[in-house]
């Protein structure tokens, strides 16, 4: 009798646990409880870390924005080149040091630039025949993250690509290669196609890049079009003082920022964190005070926490010389720091098997650099960066800009023909605001006078050396006696 009992106790407290699994649970709320009041404390809390989050989207997107109006392409200031979303712009020679629309230039290429809105329709790109020169076309979506393969070290050849946005869903005609996806329906297209520096180079350059071209697909007929770059409108220049063009405001960022985050769907893990920043933007339309403390939030975030990340010494990976890099440019997924500090101090970088960068603010005792001192650079030999497309040592100013000389160079590399290399087989770059010896300027990279600049290594199609870390620069000297004007 007793087991008898204690069976059918058992065999409840099964029935009972089987009834209660069976029981449906609440199904958590799946977003913020709209009712609830929002503190300023709060909402301060909200508004700062999703402007820091944000920032690189509302950068790109506000991009489109501002030029979504435009009759057609062009160059702005006739050095810059711009136009309407879906639409390319194309440089036939280096990019002139005025440029300020995007940090760090490159001054080894010929750049396109296109805004992407695949929302309107697809895009069609054209890849002509390059030969033996090198290029590469950036494909990035609203985050800067990469979602095409198209270059050189991917082999690709001459032909028609298309690149649709996340729910298009339309028939691929015939003709078309590859086909690439985005996550988001904002992107950037940008090709870079090398150029050295000589005067036949440049002149030959011009037959490649009259094939480098995209447009809607409606547009497309299987034949490859040609343009004459050097025929765009120009267009007066919107550019103003030394810094980069400020595209994310922060009295305006809440304002676009639902868009934005609609045009870009919350990765895995995101979901809570858009809808946190959606109820408190939403609570601010509602009450002027609010939004003003949030504004004031933002402003403050954007001086303590943004702009500190313009210098390269601030975020990265540290290397040997007080060397500087990332690696997962164009990559990033949630990796909000590096993304914001590349945003912030060279937005639209490669992804790394593209091209590797290294930053350097400091010489080789970590003291700032700066026009007033002379450095050197010295490759030791065989120890150039190790590339197979090309390589280069750019100079830039406090702003990550060019800084104009009267030789107007403003990096060498692979492209410079006249580089001379010493009987022991190294590389001296002689970084300085003044002339060197005669018969070293053509190794002479210009700096501005008695101001701060900073050093950049480009190494397009990098090999394993550099991607594995095994490749670091070599550090950044101070020559002996090379105080300029400044008392030893």
């Amino acid at each position: 009798m007793k087991m008898l009992l204690v069976s059918a106790i058992a065999f409840a407290t099964v029935a009972s646990q089987v009834s209660l699994a069976q029981t449906p649970t609440p199904a958590m709320p799946p977003a913020p409880d709209a009712r609830v009041k929002i503190t300023e404390e709060y909402a301060r809390l909200v508004a700062r870390d999703t402007f820091f989050w944000a920032w690189p989207m509302v950068n790109v997107y506000n991009r489109r924005l501002t030029f979504k109006d435009m009759p057609n392409a062009g160059l702005m200031g006739g050095i810059v080149p711009v136009g309407p979303p879906n639409r390319l712009s194309m440089l036939t020679d280096y990019i002139e040091p005025q440029e300020r629309l995007v940090a760090c230039p490159n001054q080894d290429v010929v750049y396109g630039f296109s805004l992407l809105a695949l929302d309107q329709s697809p895009i069609v790109v054209q890849v002509p025949d390059f030969g033996d020169r090198f290029w590469v076309y950036q494909v990035v979506d609203l985050r800067t993250d990469s979602f095409a393969d198209l270059g050189k070290m991917y082999g690709t050849k001459p032909g028609f690509y298309l690149l649709v946005g996340p729910n298009w869903t339309g028939k691929v005609p015939k003709g078309i290669t590859k086909v690439f996806r985005s996550t988001t329906s904002t992107g950037v297209l940008i090709p870079r196609v090398f150029q050295d520096d000589t005067a036949a180079d440049k002149k030959a350059v011009q037959a490649a890049i009259s094939g480098v071209d995209l447009y809607p697909l409606a547009e497309f007929d299987g034949k490859m079009k040609r343009r004459d770059w050097a025929a765009l409108p120009k267009f007066p220049s919107e550019a103003q003082g030394e810094a980069e063009t400020k595209w994310v405001l922060p009295d305006k960022i809440f304002d676009v920022l639902p868009a934005v985050l609609k045009d870009a769907p919350p990765l895995p893990g995101e979901a809570a964190r858009y809808e946190q920043a959606l109820a408190v933007v939403a609570a601010a339309q509602k009450d002027p005070a609010l939004k003003k403390a949030m504004i004031d939030e933002a402003t403050r975030a954007d001086k303590d926490l943004v702009e500190p990340l313009l210098q390269f010494r601030n975020f990265g990976v540290q290397l040997p010389h007080h060397w500087s890099s990332v690696s997962n440019g164009a990559a990033f997924g949630t990796d909000y720091f590096s993304r914001t500090a590349v945003g912030k101090s060279n937005i639209f970088v490669n992804k790394q098997n593209e091209t590797k960068y290294f930053y350097q603010d400091l010489d080789g005792g970590g003291q700032r650099l700066n026009g007033a001192r002379r450095y050197t650079v010295t490759f030791a030999k065989g120890q150039t960066p190790p590339v197979r497309g090309f390589w280069s040592l750019t100079l830039y100013n406090q702003n990550h800009f060019f800084s104009p000389n009267d030789i107007k160079r403003y990096s060498v590399g692979t492209k410079n023909k006249s580089l001379k290399y010493a009987s022991d087989g190294s590389l001296t770059i002689y970084v300085q605001a003044d002339p060197p010896a005669e018969d070293l300027r053509g190794n002479w990279l210009p700096a501005p006078k008695d101001a701060d600049f900073s050093l950049y290594v480009r190494s397009y199609w990098p090999e394993s050396a550099i991607t594995d870390g095994s490749w670091t620069p070599p550090a950044v000297r101070t020559a002996e006696g090379t105080t300029i004007g400044v008392k030893q």
